[in-house]
């Protein structure tokens, strides 16, 4: 039987949502951080060795959850572009003019932007310093609190492990017990 521990007192107990908040910022950090790389070089790409073409606006961004979708043929094959920043006069069916990578068609961007999707780069680069504020926030409360309460930090935790059952254990007996040979584990040898 394990022994009853005492309820650590309120001012020793860091909440879980500290660590919650410093695991969430470092992952939207670096989300964010792939996303605006992921832009950087298809612009770095495209910038390299563009090839002109012209597009067709299929969809218009409208309601909640609905991008541009743009239409184009690069090396003889029928592709799409999503959530470009079109002109302020794009209409359905109507032309653009697109500018994509000569070794990656898939890598696009409307004629005269510098990236892709200019509002995904814009979003890095303001949600990245804030992710890294959020973890560098949370770091400290962390560390704080096990400055100022070392020894609930040095406490052992509770933690969870496989338990095997032996013979003769009422939980697996239906509380029986059963029969052991004299002499316990040297009568065995």
């Amino acid at each position: 039987m394990r022994p009853a521990t005492a309820p650590r007192p309120a001012a020793e107990r860091l909440g879980r949502g500290w660590y919650l908040g410093a695991v969430l910022s470092a992952v939207l950090a670096l989300g964010m951080c792939l996303l605006g790389w992921r832009q950087a070089d298809q612009a770095d790409r495209i910038t390299a060795n563009p090839v002109r073409v012209q597009g067709t606006v299929i969809q218009l961004p409208g309601g909640s959850a609905t991008y541009s979708e743009v239409g184009y043929t690069a090396e003889g094959r029928r592709l799409t572009a999503a959530d470009l920043a079109l002109p302020s006069g794009a209409r359905v069916g109507g032309a653009v003019c697109l500018e994509h990578a000569a070794d990656d068609p898939s890598a696009v961007r409307v004629c005269g932007n510098r990236y892709p999707q200019p509002l995904g780069i814009t979003l890095a680069r303001t949600s990245v310093p804030v992710a890294l504020l959020c973890l560098g926030l949370c770091l400290v409360r962390i560390l704080r609190h096990r400055r100022a309460h070392p020894a609930a930090a040095a406490r052992p935790r509770v933690g969870t492990g496989a338990v095997f059952a032996a013979e003769g254990m009422p939980a697996l007996t239906h509380g029986k017990r059963s029969r052991r040979l004299r002499g316990g584990r040297r009568g065995l040898r």
